[in-house]
C-alpha cells in the first residue's frame, strides 16, 4: 500500500515530536534535585544597608536556561539560579512547571537591579522587566524583600579579581564584574 506524500511527511513529523518516555520513578528521584552539570559561583549583592553573598547555579546553555528551576521543590534562602546573556536583551520568563514561588531580579548591564518581580508557582504569565538586561537572578519568593534588595542595588558574580568588564563587552557568564558608574 502506497501512502500519499503529505501523509508520510505528517507521520514523520509526528514521530520526531514524540516526547521521550521516562519512568515515573526516575522523575520522582530527580524532583527537587539541582541539575548536576551547572557551575555554582558566588553572587554579591550591595544593598543600601549591607553587602551579601549567595551561591548561584549558572544556567549558560539554552537547554539549561529552558530547564531553569522547573520541578524543583526546594530552594535554600542563600541559593539561587542565574541566567546570564552574552549581550543585553529584553528578557521574559514564566513559571511553567516551577512549583516554588520565586523572586525574579532583572540585572542591567551596569550591574544595577532594573526590576524585582514575583513569580507565582506554575503560572504561564510572562514576567518581564522594562529595559534590556545582562542577566536574570531567581531566588526563593520573598528573599529579595527579606534581604532589603531594591531597584538600583548592585550585583556582581564570580571572580572579579582580574579586573572589571568594559561597557559593551560581551559578558563572561561565570564572572560579571561591571565597572562602577
Amino acid at each position: 500500500m502506497r501512502l500519499p506524500p503529505l501523509l508520510l511527511i505528517a507521520l514523520s513529523l509526528a514521530a520526531c515530536r514524540a516526547e521521550p518516555q521516562s519512568s515515573p520513578g526516575a522523575a520522582a528521584a530527580n524532583e527537587g534535585a539541582p541539575a548536576a552539570t551547572l557551575t555554582a559561583v558566588p553572587l554579591r549583592i550591595a544593598t543600601a544597608k549591607d553587602r551579601q553573598t549567595i551561591t548561584v547555579e549558572v544556567a549558560v546553555s539554552e537547554a539549561e536556561q529552558e530547564q531553569g528551576l522547573m520541578h524543583r521543590t526546594t530552594l535554600p534562602p542563600d541559593h539561587g539560579m542565574l541566567f546570564p546573556f552574552a549581550m543585553p536583551r529584553m528578557a521574559s520568563f514564566w513559571m511553567k512547571d516551577t512549583p516554588l514561588p520565586l523572586d525574579l531580579i532583572f540585572i542591567r548591564p551596569d550591574g544595577t537591579i532594573e526590576a524585582i518581580l514575583p513569580g507565582k508557582p506554575n503560572d504561564l504569565t510572562p514576567i518581564s522587566g522594562n529595559d534590556p538586561v545582562s542577566a536574570v537572578l531567581e531566588i526563593a519568593g520573598g528573599e529579595a524583600r527579606r534581604r532589603g534588595m531594591a531597584v538600583g542595588d548592585r550585583i556582581e558574580w564570580g571572580d572579579c579579581k582580574d579586573g572589571r568588564q568594559a561597557p559593551g563587552e560581551p559578558i563572561n557568564p561565570l564572572a560579571f564584574c561591571p565597572s562602577a558608574p
